[in-house]
């Protein structure tokens, strides 16, 4: 059984700098962590066609780590078989169960620059190793996932098991405002320099590990490569979805409340020592406060316009001047954005969202005409600040979720 001393922790008040990984020719260069538990079925065929595709095109040194925790069966002994019988194949056992546990120890204890991990089923292709891991030696990136959600990424699987991907995931973006795609896919890669900080904040030692790993990544503005993959679905899969399932939404409520609180990541975190975007509750306020002046304005201008322009036409225009006002002002003022790097995408996804604001507030409007003809100008107003409260919730739920969705990544969009 292979045994290191951990790695010892850097200064976790600040991030490395993001440069190419130097390449020593007589030590791995990628440590490759196979976490298993009961796999006395896949794991030696999986580990000998890792090691096969590794040794056959893989350009550095590489580790093949095989992290069995707490297996009851013959794992153990036929893992101990590979790493004598294979120079590059190590073993690590531990006492606990948990793939988070198993990766957080295999990675601490791991002295090559890049680490990665893969389903011991190799359900995603293994073509996409090297693209997951270059631009991660390059310096490009701080972290790399694989992903069966993205465009070029071609997937076999079951109906339950999609639909159950793409909820969580969906779910992630709307509660967390996650940029990356793909939480779930067993197929990551993270600098080492980059998991000696990461690896001390993460709470979870089970599936939720990865989840709460790129949250955390993502807040201090770290970068994440996507790749998309060929995925076929394990029929043999033994996890648990409905225990699985609660997990996950016990430690998304545990990372929403951080986030609310401001402390995720702990301050002093941050790539390139940049401010994070502002946490929810301080993006509520913001938000809260551009929407009152935009409500304002909105009727102001309604009112100015009403008698040329007649009530749809006013309340049209008034919205969409407000609109784009409003767009700019939380791009800044809410979520934290400068520059004019995405400016014009965020302002063609905000006038999508100002669609469903003028269907809702034209709605009401029409609704008000059809019941009451003769409806008095109050009247009417009182309609459009009800509808204007809809809106706004709507559109703070859009805004966070999709218009601004990269915000949280800290690096712009």
């Amino acid at each position: 059984m292979q045994k290191a001393a951990p790695a010892p922790l850097c200064d976790p008040d600040r991030l490395p700098d993001r440069t190419p990984v130097p390449v020593d020719r007589s030590a791995p260069v990628l440590d490759v962590v196979v976490p298993v538990f009961n796999e006395e079925g896949d794991l030696e065929p999986g580990v000998r066609r890792l090691h096969a595709h590794l040794g056959d095109g893989f350009p550095y040194p590489f580790r093949i780590t095989v992290a069995d925790n707490a297996s009851t069966d013959a794992t153990p002994h036929i893992a101990a078989r590979l790493a004598a019988e294979l120079p590059e194949v190590r073993w690590l056992r531990l006492a606990e169960k948990g793939r988070g546990r198993a990766l957080r120890a295999a990675w601490s204890r791991s002295t090559a620059p890049v680490l990665a991990y893969v389903d011991v089923d190799l359900s995603t292709g293994l073509a996409a190793l090297l693209p997951l891991v270059a631009p991660l030696i390059s310096g490009h990136s701080d972290l790399a996932i694989g992903t069966r959600l993205a465009p070029g990424a071609r997937v076999v699987r079951g109906p339950k098991r999609e639909f159950v991907s793409r909820c969580y995931n969906a779910l992630l973006r709307s509660t967390l405002a996650v940029g990356f795609s793909d939480a779930q896919c067993g197929f990551k890669a993270v600098r080492r320099d980059v998991a000696e900080r990461l690896l001390p904040l993460v709470r979870d030692a089970e599936w939720f590990f990865d989840t709460e790993l790129l949250v955390i990544a993502e807040r201090a503005g770290l970068r994440i490569h996507e790749v998309p993959v060929d995925w076929v679905d394990d029929p043999d899969s033994r996890v648990d979805l409905r225990a699985t399932a609660l997990a996950d939404l016990r430690g998304i409520a545990r990372l929403g409340r951080a986030l609310a609180r401001g402390t995720l990541p702990p301050a002093g975190l941050r790539a390139g020592g940049t401010a994070p975007p502002p946490g929810l509750v301080a993006q509520l306020w913001r938000f809260a406060a551009v929407g009152a002046v935009s409500t304002l304005g909105h009727l102001l201008l309604y009112a100015a316009l009403r008698p040329a322009a007649g009530a749809q036409l006013a309340n049209a225009l008034a919205l969409l001047v407000c609109a784009v006002a409003n767009t700019a002002a939380n791009r800044r003022l809410t979520f934290g954005l400068r520059g004019r790097g995405g400016a014009l995408r965020h302002q063609l996804r905000g006038l999508a969202v100002f669609l469903l604001g003028l269907a809702l507030t034209g709605g009401a409007l029409a609704a008000l005409h059809r019941l009451a003809p003769g409806a008095a100008r109050g009247t009417e107003l009182a309609v459009l600040v009800a509808a204007n409260l809809a809106a706004t919730l709507l559109r703070f739920v859009l805004l966070r979720a999709w218009v601004f969705r990269a915000a949280a990544k800290g690096t712009g969009a």
